[in-house]
């Protein structure tokens, strides 16, 4: 009688762990197939970007030309994000153009528009013909970074520098009305 319960308790104590390893198996193929959406970046040629230089509507529009290896741009960048949240009452849209080299998209750029939270628009100008869409930006325009356009539908300005805070909604602000 003693070797039967021995048995019947071995068995359960076996068919426990065996559960146990089951739903330890389960859970971790749940975990691996539940995917985090990936961050897209939409990838524009200068042919198809152009649209977002050329509107004339009511609002404002402040393009930041920048790529995550400028340490300049970097260092600016919270000041774009401060002036979209402070003026997206006031018909402001800020866009982020990143330069950064295609190939950099997956292990550079968009790591840190997450890292850093970024709330403007993000989206990357592959065109390797930068001498010939350059000056369609700004005739103003080295082709140094950082650089940045605010225009609404009658006027523009360029920018070829760096902007604390302070500058940049100083100039902002001259655009409202």
């Amino acid at each position: 009688m003693n070797l039967r319960v021995l048995f019947i308790v071995f068995v359960l104590v076996v068919s426990c762990k065996q559960e146990d390893k089951i739903k330890a198996v389960s859970s971790n193929i749940e975990k691996e197939q539940v995917v985090e959406p990936k961050l897209n970046v939409e990838e524009y040629n200068f042919t198809a970007f152009e649209k977002f230089l050329n509107r004339e509507d009511d609002k404002i529009y402040v393009i930041n030309f920048w790529a995550t290896w400028c340490a300049p741009c970097i260092k600016e960048l919270p000041h774009f994000e401060k002036i979209n949240e402070t003026y997206k009452n006031k018909s402001v849209e800020v866009l982020l153009v990143s330069l950064d080299f295609p190939k950099q998209y997956e292990k550079k750029l968009i790591p840190f528009i997450e890292k850093h939270q970024l709330k403007s628009k993000v989206v990357a100008l592959n065109d390797p013909d930068s001498n010939a869409w350059i000056p369609k930006v700004s005739e103003e325009w080295s082709g140094a970074l950082p650089a940045t356009v605010i225009y609404n539908k009658d006027k523009r300005a360029f920018y070829e520098q760096s902007f604390s805070y302070e500058e940049l909604k100083a100039e902002v602000d001259k655009f409202i009305k």
